[in-house]
């Protein structure tokens, strides 16, 4: 289309329309999850009182007795540190609840917490709602506590403790599934190991059929699901370069190949974005040990540049001490990391630019140039569907030095 028809078409207000999606796009509940950038993850059970990161499942239930816990202070934490998002390890490997689930003795009930009366996941989504967080849950598909696993049993089991966890709690942005399947356990007093194969036990469509039909926007995530995949380490490293899209067939679940996690595929068959999973400590949950080697802010910086800003998204666990706070070096680290980040992107310099283009869309402004920098994340610039080379130009009338040193 020449300048002069381009021109006409614009002043007669004749809009081009958007162009034609090219190869697979996000459903709304990934955009959504894809917005939230960077959120957090709580860690916290028995493992927090033995010292241990993964509990062997014979712990006694008496053990969890955080003296000081409050999760509006740990919601209000997050806040601080720019998180938009909540998670916590409703039951982790040691098959312990944080809810007084109806289908197991080992919970929060056999506690001396709150008398026996607590339900910790019920705080923990009554503060997210309070301070607008985001609310998820994490359940852990092994149990190295129940008799039954590695029996269709145990999968009835957990499925009726998810029913629990998405019916009880409110609305969910998204369900977090690990892969972890199997080893030592106590499994009942059998002491013994146990395997499973992840790829046929857990029947996972089911399972994921499941979260769909009870909460129908929440994100699932696992190494390779639906909607979020791992990024293939527990760094927060995400791939250089790193493509949202997968070729999903080729993979199996639990049996990823982790370095095409971190990288993804282009061209992919499907939008399943990578999400970058780090503790803002050596482990998982809380040690005295670790006070000293808590991330600095400079680090999570460094962190949310090498996932977020490689196009995949922060989950950063804050695992709470055994008051049920986050340790004060924690919260000092969190509130420097956003304090940091809100001094790197306070200008923003391209909305200062002149916008121009080599080429438009029908000489729509819906489509100019401008709309590379006008704030919104709904907007683009595009050009005719039969251009195929096209230069985008923004320009200051100074240089403009800029850092995120």
């Amino acid at each position: 289309m020449s300048i002069t028809i381009a021109w006409l078409v614009a002043a007669a207000g004749i809009a081009a329309g958007p162009p034609e999606p090219y190869g697979p796009v996000p459903s709304e509940r990934q955009w959504a999850w894809r917005e939230l950038d960077a959120y957090g993850f709580v860690h916290f059970t028995v493992n927090t009182f033995t010292d241990k990161e993964w509990g062997y499942g014979d712990e006694d239930p008496a053990l969890f007795h955080p003296t000081d816990f409050d999760a509006d202070h740990i919601a209000r934490t997050f806040v601080e540190g720019g998180l938009r998002g909540l998670t916590p390890t409703a039951k982790h490997h040691d098959g312990f609840c944080l809810w007084p689930s109806t289908h197991t003795d080992r919970s929060v009930r056999q506690s001396p917490w709150r008398d026996g009366r607590g339900d910790m996941v019920r705080e923990f989504a009554e503060a997210c709602r309070r301070h607008g967080l985001k609310f998820g849950v994490y359940l852990s598909p092994w149990d190295r506590n129940r008799g039954d696993y590695g029996t269709p049993a145990y999968v009835a089991y957990y499925r009726a403790q998810l029913r629990e966890l998405l019916t009880g709690y409110g609305q969910i942005f998204e369900v977090w599934f690990d892969g972890a399947d199997g080893g030592d356990g106590y499994y009942g007093g059998a002491r013994e190991r146990r395997t499973v194969d992840p790829t046929a036990y857990y029947g996972w469509e089911e399972t994921w059929a499941l979260v769909r039909e009870l909460q129908p926007n929440a994100a699932i995530f696992s190494d390779i699901s639906p909607d979020v995949r791992w990024v293939g380490n527990e760094r927060s490293v995400a791939g250089d370069p790193y493509w949202a899209t997968l070729n999903r067939d080729e993979i199996r679940f639990g049996a990823a190949d982790h370095a095409r996690l971190n990288r993804g595929d282009r061209p992919g068959t499907h939008w399943i974005p990578a999400e970058c999973d780090v503790s803002i400590r050596p482990g998982w949950f809380y040690h005295p040990r670790e006070d000293g080697k808590v991330k600095t802010a400079e680090q999570l910086v460094d962190l949310y540049f090498l996932s977020v800003g490689r196009g995949a998204s922060l989950l950063l666990n804050v695992p709470p001490d055994r008051r049920g706070r986050i340790h004060e070096r924690d919260a000092e680290s969190l509130r420097g990391f956003r304090r940091r980040l809100e001094e790197i992107f306070a200008t923003n310099l391209a909305r200062a630019a002149r916008c121009s283009a080599s080429a438009g869309r029908g000489g729509d402004p819906a489509f100019a140039a401008l709309r590379t920098a006008d704030g919104r994340g709904e907007t683009y610039w595009a050009t005719d569907d039969a251009c195929r080379a096209a230069e985008l130009r923004l320009g200051r009338d100074r240089p403009q030095a800029f850092s995120v040193s």
